[in-house]
């Protein structure tokens, strides 16, 4: 039965800067109305090193303005498809904090760390977060993606439920043709707790076959899980489960019961209209058949109600349209992107929806106190069937309002070409920093790597991991007012030292005249020697061969 409700709007985004950096896999987060985009294909650069971005939408145009983090921040490497879910303050306050947890780096590396960020200053030129990375303890869940994390509430207390993903094939059973095979995590569930990073994995009887891009939505106590796609058996099954967490005094208690009523679907999308209600869009419901259909979720009394709801107008672009992908911006609005490559040059550009489930009343007066995270499940190819090539966004949150003005947008025309200036130089011989590969090496490297200046002749940049230095090194020569010459122009500039003061030695017939290195870069050491080889002492004739052979070296520099 079709439920009734009100008419969903498709509305297409006329103009969307910087398209390309919005691909599958990403997420979006919602701050105080303001939505803000995660996860970008490949590395950020240093236009926006942070990689997050402010998405400002005006007059159906999308613009992308990057985004700041504080000093204490640590470290965030562009993660797609990870599970994200909101942490609420406590109290009658607003204010959130977004849980991130697994996911791919753009090197394809799998991330088992769990990062808290939250907004700590908003103006209308900049916006500053802090991103902490949490410690973990425990059973701590394997590297995956694809995943759930939801945040669960039980007498008085909470904790982060974590269920499904896909991980690499363990290590040992890889092969050069299958190295970076995918398998379905084993379908344990995991308890999480927030104030402590204690993790408790639970293996339930019910929960037989591992899933991945299943969608999740959380109330009180519950999580409910639909969908899915078992990469072991090449399924759908229309499963529905229900985990309930008690949270005693002593250790935590999981439930899980089979419900029936569950629904075929992977990559589907989730947002939330009421405290009480969600829909459902898109997905695939086989390997060669996108989802049209969409259906609505209503959780009450401790129960889950999904029916059928009217579907939205489908331009004719999006019904035949190879592959979709999207996510939650909150409130009832969904962000929906199609390939572009059968409509314009650029392959890798895609075209934006947004899609509306609520009326402009109802989003002004519901407040969202629920959870949702959903999963898509298009799998990079090769790895899966041709529909699991473009893994959907993730997202969680309450709110689309986009009113922040003045703010810088990234042009990525702007940016340098890092490939061959910059910090991506090739700085020596057995340079291997390469902008698609680099991952930071010491702690004090972000986005870019550590550089330090040789100051062999004019002057040039080397990276400091190619020179094998270490962190404590090259802490000490930022901080000292001395001159480093790199592994390639240090014996050089040995050879070209003034010999420090020593016993005087006494020849008439040689005149020995020495300038020190002087303090600008550009000027290098210059030695005058005046002798008679023929009339030096026994003594004197080890000085001659020492200013032989440095007036051999300046020669060979062109310097007379």
């Amino acid at each position: 039965m079709t439920q009734p409700a009100h008419a969903m709007s498709l509305q297409m985004v006329s103009a969307v800067s910087n398209s390309s950096l919005l691909q599958p896999g990403s997420s979006l987060l919602n701050f105080d109305g303001h939505v803000f985009f995660f996860g970008q294909k490949g590395w950020p650069k240093r236009s926006c090193p942070t990689g997050v971005f402010f998405l400002d939408m005006k007059q159906n145009e999308l613009k992308m303005k990057p985004a700041a983090f504080s000093r204490d921040s640590c470290y965030l490497p562009p993660l797609r498809y990870a599970a994200i879910c909101t942490l609420r303050g406590n109290g009658e306050s607003d204010k959130h904090q977004y849980i991130i947890h697994g996911g791919k780096t753009p090197n394809s590396d799998l991330s088992d760390k769990v990062y808290i960020m939250s907004m700590v200053n908003k103006t209308t030129k900049k916006t500053t977060f802090q991103c902490i990375e949490k410690d973990l303890d425990g059973d701590v869940p394997e590297a995956r993606y694809a995943h759930t994390i939801n945040v669960v509430h039980s007498r008085g207390k909470s904790t982060i439920v974590i269920f499904g993903g896909r991980s690499y094939i363990p290590l040992e059973q890889r092969t050069t043709e299958k190295w970076n095979s995918v398998v379905d995590c084993f379908p344990s569930v995991f308890l999480v707790d927030f104030e402590f990073g204690c993790c408790t994995s639970y293996i339930l009887p019910e929960l037989q076959d591992g899933l991945s891009f299943h969608v999740s939505v959380a109330r009180n106590d519950t999580v409910y899980i639909l969908g899915g796609h078992s990469l072991q058996n090449n399924t759908r099954p229309p499963s529905l489960y229900k985990l309930k967490v008690d949270l005693p005094l002593g250790s935590p208690a999981v439930t899980c019961s089979i419900l029936p009523g569950g629904i075929s679907v992977s990559s589907g999308i989730v947002t939330q209209t009421s405290d009480t209600e969600f829909v459902l869009v898109g997905g695939y419901e086989s390997d060669n058949q996108k989802r049209m259909l969409c259906n609505t979720i209503v959780l009450e009394d401790d129960k889950i109600e999904i029916v059928e709801r009217a579907s939205p107008d489908w331009t004719p672009d999006i019904k035949h349209c190879r592959m979709w992908f999207g996510c939650d911006m909150g409130k009832g609005s969904i962000l929906l992107g199609i390939p572009g490559a059968n409509k314009q040059l650029i392959s890798d550009a895609n075209y934006f929806y947004i899609l509306r489930c609520n009326t402009a009343e109802e989003d002004e007066e519901e407040e969202l106190t629920a959870q949702a995270c959903s999963q898509a499940s298009n799998e990079d190819q090769g790895d899966s069937t041709p529909f699991e090539d473009s893994e959907e966004f993730s997202f969680s949150a309450e709110a689309s309002s986009f009113d922040v003005d003045d703010m810088d947008t990234y042009n990525e025309d702007d940016e340098e070409d890092e490939s061959e200036t910059g910090y991506w130089i090739i700085c020596c011989a057995s340079c291997n920093i390469d902008i698609n590969t680099w991952v930071p090496f010491y702690s004090t490297e972000l986005n870019k790597p550590a550089m330090i200046l040789c100051s062999s002749g004019t002057g040039h940049w080397v990276h400091a991991q190619c020179m094998d230095l270490s962190e404590s090194m090259l802490l000490r020569l930022s901080e000292a007012n001395v001159k480093y010459f790199c592994n390639e122009h240090v014996d050089l500039n040995k050879g070209l030292q003034t010999p420090k003061k020593g016993d005087s030695v006494e020849c008439d017939s040689m005149k020995v005249q020495a300038v020190a290195p002087c303090d600008s870069l550009s000027q290098c050491c210059i030695v005058r020697v005046k002798a008679n080889a023929a009339s030096c002492s026994k003594r004197g004739g080890k000085i001659g061969f020492i200013l032989k052979r440095t007036l051999s070296r300046l020669n060979s520099l062109g310097v007379h």
